[in-house]
């Protein structure tokens, strides 16, 4: 068998490439780059975490996840993850209360049309008297009430 000296191989130009410095720093940074990727899915899933769930124990699972399943954690987190935000289940339940408020018959007081609920004895803004109180369970009681529904109590009688 013939000895085959370096020249002689046809692949060398591709082995010289291979083992070129340009191409092992060109290597070295593409791991960089996957490693700097891979810690920011790791942050994302922090922080979007953070905005999304109230349970530490979430939270660290969410993220050990992105840490420990590099690229697939953070996928499969954005598939289970929360619909929405903490903040904006907030703001809505706030707005369906508003709402409800506004149009579900809530009550206001006669004198200043500020909201009032249906327990209150005064008006807390202008501190009109809505309603008295029951002589046998102090709970207040409609001014069209006959007798007090919680005890049989007859209110007192009115001028």
């Amino acid at each position: 068998m013939p000895f085959v000296l370096a020249a002689d191989n046809p692949l060398q130009p591709v082995i010289d490439v291979y083992e070129s410095p340009a191409f092992r720093a060109g290597v070295r940074l593409a791991l960089l780059l996957v490693v700097v990727l891979w810690l920011a899915l790791a942050l994302w899933v922090y922080k979007d975490a953070r905005r999304r769930m109230d349970d530490p124990i979430l939270i660290g699972v969410a993220v050990a996840a992105g840490l420990l399943f590099p690229f697939i954690g953070p996928f499969v987190y954005l598939f289970l993850r929360p619909p929405e935000y903490l903040d904006d289940v907030r703001e809505r339940e706030l707005e369906i209360r508003l709402m409800e408020r506004r149009f579900g018959g809530a009550e206001v007081c006669p004198y200043c049309a500020g909201p009032v609920e249906a327990d209150f004895i005064v008006c807390p803004s202008c501190s009109t008297p809505l309603r008295e109180r029951c002589d046998g369970c102090q709970r207040p009681l409609d001014p069209t009430w006959v007798v007090c529904p919680y005890c049989a109590a007859r209110p007192p009688a009115r001028a």
